[in-house]
């Protein structure tokens, strides 16, 4: 079955830099596109980044542009985030997501790892 799991995640301070890991496995990693969406206490989902599915076309939500850098490395099944220069709004739970195929296109989201947890405070 499909699986994704997330790993990390932790406590940082701000300026500091952490990277992400999704590792992905019971389907053809290098063909979808994927993304990293992150949720914060108290709000909802919000969209970081995403990337194709060769890895050379990435996009970001303009709060982490500059900052973050989504990656994928295909003969591993894993998909990336740097994050660096980190602030303390950037405290969330942060997941690893599919786009879903219809028809062989992109559509949706349709799997999610569990999250890793990202805080960064003082």
């Amino acid at each position: 079955q499909v699986q994704l799991v997330e790993s990390g995640g932790g406590l940082v301070h701000p300026g500091g830099s952490l990277r992400l890991s999704c590792r992905a496995s019971g389907f053809t990693f290098s063909t979808y596109y994927m993304n990293w969406v992150r949720q914060a206490p108290g709000k909802g989902l919000e969209w970081v980044s995403d990337i194709n599915k060769g890895g050379d076309s990435t996009y970001y939500t303009d709060s982490v542009k500059g900052r973050f850098t989504i990656s994928r490395d295909n003969a591993n099944n894993t998909l990336y985030l740097q994050m660096n220069s980190l602030k303390p709004e950037d405290t969330a739970l942060y997941y690893c997501a599919r786009i879903g195929l219809v028809n062989g296109r992109p559509l949706s989201f349709d799997y999610w790892g569990q999250g890793t947890q990202v805080t960064v405070s003082s």
